[in-house]
């Protein structure tokens, strides 16, 4: 029954989007001059050849590539670096920063890009004035929009999770090798290159893909960003083809995604299947040491208070001035107001109150709550009754199609998934009536992309399960679903409560799988905000993604103080 339902809710509508890529869309019939529900090669020859295809698919291609493979680069030194500083030496606030570097991460992108965008955005193309431009500067445009700002934003939300993956590995390295070079005589930084980096390679190629893979699908921040100079990537190009009704060229554009991200994540899989010869861990015991810096501590302490603070306190208190000042930039006292919070008829028509008292508001934030604290729990229950699965019939060839079932969302980038759902579910198939426009294909999308996080959670608790207790419940004659009721999953509900908030946090500043699916009566507080962008309301939608902040960082608190998940541990 879970193979069947991994099939329809994470196969089936990434095959229907294939097919509607090479089949005769309804619309397109006069065009194509076949049938609706005929084969064609119409739409992959609109994208890859036709004259408009440098604007559909080469030049947004050759965007998220180079921003991707910059973006790479940039995160892998400052997440090592960061790493090794945090891990390896000896800085003030070592626990607190492992844990404080980790924000940035669990932010949504496009919080740095509004940020981005309150300080360097000019009236000549964003149409409003930004704080440096009514200070008497005038930023360029390659400065406060495109392919720079991008490469920047990426690599302040996408090096924590470098950070993450090197410390755990970091945590892991046996600092005995390291020693005996010491001893040997090599200086620090011959030790750096010569063991440590190439200790750190399966976490560092791990990274790379991941990376990868993110910033490839990464929607918000692009589309804030590139949106004002025409800078598209293929994220934003495929927004636009769905808006523009391309339903077939933007399904060649999700599977162009679907494909990058596989081959990325297949070199992952070659490199790290012959990784043995980096094993550190043994029987024989660990050792971690951590090096003085000497006069050099307080510097590098510094260092990475700075970090902190332009990643985490620059934006969110960017975001917070633009709130409450009428005119951006000026900080003359009577310039501040509470009027976007508390106020009434505003001059913004489609958003005439304050955020707090705002219907709109309370309309999404409840609906994100449910929507997400739904989504979360079901992913929960799918991860551990695979981790059962896979655990207690690892031979079986089901339980095996079940974990790579269980991959699928994290292969597919969240709006390549948006749009295979959109193809499922647009239309009525058999008794399942169309989903789009309801909140249910809201929790379903949401609960099938934190599957292989909910998966990977219950495999590791499963495994550290015996088979005991269950057995005797059995042999006592319990049904096997009264065994997984009343023992298995009491037995975990750590890990259970741990499988459900890490998605709930993550499913509540979700916005790829999400700015397609919803709809002005099911809006998230993820889409309200892109929702105001797309108005100029920049005082609303910079306070409706503080909200989203705020949900985020409480259900971190939550996280580390009731059950006891430390994030800034890294992701084993």
């Amino acid at each position: 029954m879970m193979a069947a339902l991994f099939v329809y809710i994470m196969a089936i509508p990434v095959i229907m989007m294939v097919k509607d890529a090479v089949t005769v869309q309804p619309a397109d019939g006069g065009k194509t001059g076949q049938g609706p529900g005929e084969l064609t090669s119409y739409y992959l020859w609109r994208t890859l050849r036709s004259p408009v295809s440098v604007d559909l698919f080469w030049r947004p291609l050759g965007n998220t590539l180079s921003v991707a493979l910059v973006v790479i680069f940039l995160t892998l030194v400052f997440g090592t670096f960061l790493a090794i500083l945090v891990q390896k030496t000896n800085i003030f606030g070592r626990k607190w920063f492992a844990t404080a570097l980790v924000i940035p991460y669990v932010l949504p992108s496009w919080t740095f890009a509004l940020a981005w965008q309150t300080i360097f955005t000019n009236r000549t193309t964003g149409g409003q004035s930004g704080w440096l431009e009514n200070a008497g500067l005038n930023p360029p445009d390659w400065l406060a929009y495109g392919r720079i700002p991008m490469i920047i934003i990426f690599t302040l939300h996408y090096g924590p999770l470098v950070f993450l993956l090197i410390s755990n590995s970091l945590a892991r390295i046996d600092s005995r090798n390291e020693e005996a070079a010491l001893n040997m005589g090599a200086n620090r930084l011959t030790v750096l290159w010569k063991i440590t980096l190439p200790l750190l390679r399966p976490a560092i190629l791990s990274a790379s893909t991941l990376v990868l893979a993110k910033t490839i699908g990464e929607f918000g921040a692009a589309y804030v960003i590139g949106l004002p100079v025409n800078f598209s990537v293929l994220s934003t190009s495929l927004y636009q083809s769905i808006n523009t009704r391309q339903t077939g060229v933007a399904a060649v554009l999700a599977g162009a995604l679907i494909l990058i991200g596989a081959i990325g994540l297949f070199a992952d899989y070659l490199f790290l299947r012959n990784a043995r010869k980096y094993i550190t861990i043994t029987g024989k015991g660990n050792s971690s040491r951590v090096n003085p810096l000497g006069t050099w501590r307080i510097p590098a302490t510094v260092l990475v208070g700075v970090t902190f603070a332009i990643a985490v306190l620059l934006p969110l208190g960017t975001l917070l001035l633009s709130t409450i000042m009428r005119f951006p930039g000026n900080f003359e006292l009577s310039n501040f107001t509470l009027d976007y919070w508390i106020g009434t008829n505003l001059p913004t028509q489609a958003f005439r109150d304050g955020l707090l008292i705002n219907s709109k508001l309370w309309s999404a934030l409840w609906n994100t709550i449910w929507v997400a604290a739904i989504a979360a729990a079901a992913a929960a229950l799918m991860g551990m009754l695979t981790g059962y699965a896979v655990t207690r019939t690892s031979s079986s060839p089901l339980a095996n199609l079940l974990k790579q079932l269980a991959f699928i969302p994290y292969l597919v980038p969240g709006i390549s998934f948006a749009v295979a759902y959109l193809s499922l579910f647009a239309v009525q198939r058999g008794p399942i009536p169309p989903l789009y426009g309801t909140t249910f294909i809201l929790i379903l999308i949401l609960a099938a992309d934190e599957v292989p996080f909910a998966s990977r959670s219950g495999i590791s608790s499963m495994m550290q399960l015996g088979k005991e207790s269950e057995e005797a419940s059995l042999n006592a004659g319990a049904s096997w679903r009264r065994t997984i009721g009343k023992i298995v999953l009491p037995i975990q509900r750590s890990a259970l409560a741990a499988a459900f908030v890490l998605p709930f946090i993550s499913a509540t500043q979700s916005l790829s799988p999400v700015i397609i699916l919803a709809t002005p009566e099911t809006n998230l507080l993820t889409t309200l905000s892109m929702n105001l962008v797309d108005y100029g309301y920049t005082h609303a939608a910079n306070g409706v993604t503080l909200m989203i902040c705020l949900v985020a960082l409480l259900g971190m608190m939550i996280t580390r103080k009731v059950l006891k998940v430390d994030m800034g541990r890294g992701i084993s």
